[in-house]
């Protein structure tokens, strides 16, 4: 099986946590303050925030620039689904904008018909590693007085203008899970150029303590370890390395699948560095689930990210959000099929995924 999804750990990584180990340090301590210093530089930000998970990176985020029950935080349905649920954990209400079809992210335009005056946050998600249309969309921010956090969890290293990611907003969030394009095994940070979202967010993140066993707020255990930064730290130094791989892999596959009728190969706008966490298709006709079952028979892993648009998902239908009203994430949740591009990937595998799905398709 091509895998759709692989981390590439060598012996740099696994040195490091062997001296993590031997130190006797392996909770939260200099090697995750070593990463969070890398990281920061590495996104043109101020300040860093190492904790668990991406999940817990959105959350802590919206703690930190006071979001806080009864706002409305406009994002996109077309993602996983934490970049919603972060927006109920500090009790806000999320309000969903469509997308642009052709990058999948967030259309600005969406963003304003959805604007009411409890509307205090913009949650954008650079989807599949292409950034969305910043520059609209922090005007809009700027218009309506709106905060930004940015959904840089599939972005690592992705540029929009010649700015990385992690950098635009009042803060961002970033994923390590294994299957991003650098990992710590599980993992997240938050990025910021505020000060004082930074050190809410390291209050949060450790209980709510200002100093050892005082707690001012309630707080959380969303620390990361040392183990895990020590991983961070080497798999950072590669980051450039691995998005270059993916960038090439990804032209590869489009020069091979441009001509073939029935799908559309991934659209990458002019002003960005797409660093293609996900390489993801548009399948034609409504023949994406066929295609992709015959797809894994020839043993090719593929993705469907996401099936099911936040809004459509039972537990937001629950609560009477409509699917309707963001017609393009439907649309585009029915269609869409991710492909291995990922640097372990080799030209006879993408030269093999060609083939098949052009035996498929005809």
């Amino acid at each position: 099986m091509i895998q759709i999804a692989k981390p590439l750990i060598e012996k740099e990584e696994e040195q490091a946590v062997l001296n993590v180990l031997k130190s006797g340090v392996i909770a939260q301590g200099p090697k995750t303050e070593e990463f969070e210093r890398n990281f920061a530089e590495y996104c043109n930000a101020k300040y860093a925030v190492a904790v668990n998970s991406g999940t817990a990176a959105l959350h802590l985020a919206l703690m930190a620039m006071d979001i806080k029950e009864g706002d409305e935080i406009i994002t996109t349905p077309f993602s996983f689904i934490a970049s919603a649920n972060c927006i109920l954990y500090v009790g806000a209400k999320p309000v969903f904008a469509d997308i642009d079809e052709k990058t999948f992210n967030i259309s600005p335009e969406s963003i304003i018909e959805k604007i009411t005056d409890k509307t205090k946050a913009i949650i954008p998600v650079h989807l599949y590693g292409q950034p969305c249309d910043m520059k609209d969309i922090m005007k809009i921010a700027e218009d309506h007085h709106l905060l930004i956090l940015e959904d840089a969890c599939q972005a690592h290293g992705a540029e929009y203008e010649n700015k990385r990611v992690g950098s635009f907003g009042d803060a961002a969030a970033f994923s390590f899970y294994p299957t991003k394009n650098m990992t710590t095994s599980e993992g997240g940070m938050i990025t910021t150029n505020s000060k004082e979202i930074a050190e809410k967010a390291k209050i949060f993140r450790n209980h709510g303590q200002i100093k050892r066993y005082y707690h001012e707020f309630l707080g959380y255990n969303l620390r990361m370890t040392d183990i895990c930064a020590a991983i961070g730290i080497e798999q950072l130094k590669k980051l450039d390395k691995f998005t270059q791989k993916r960038i090439e892999n990804a032209q590869y596959l489009s020069d091979k699948l441009k001509n073939i009728k029935g799908i559309e190969v991934p659209y990458v706008a002019g002003n960005v560095k797409h660093v293609f966490h996900q390489y993801t298709i548009k399948i034609e006709n409504g023949k994406r689930d066929e295609i992709n079952k015959k797809l894994n028979d020839a043993g090719i892993g593929t993705g469907i990210h996401y099936p099911i648009p936040i809004n459509d998902q039972p537990f937001y239908k629950k609560m009477d959000y409509n699917a309707d009203e963001t017609p393009a994430a439907r649309e585009m949740a029915k269609n869409v099929l991710s492909l291995p591009i990922h640097p372990s990937v080799t030209r006879e595998n993408l030269d093999y995924i060609a083939e098949k799905l052009r035996e498929i398709l005809k």
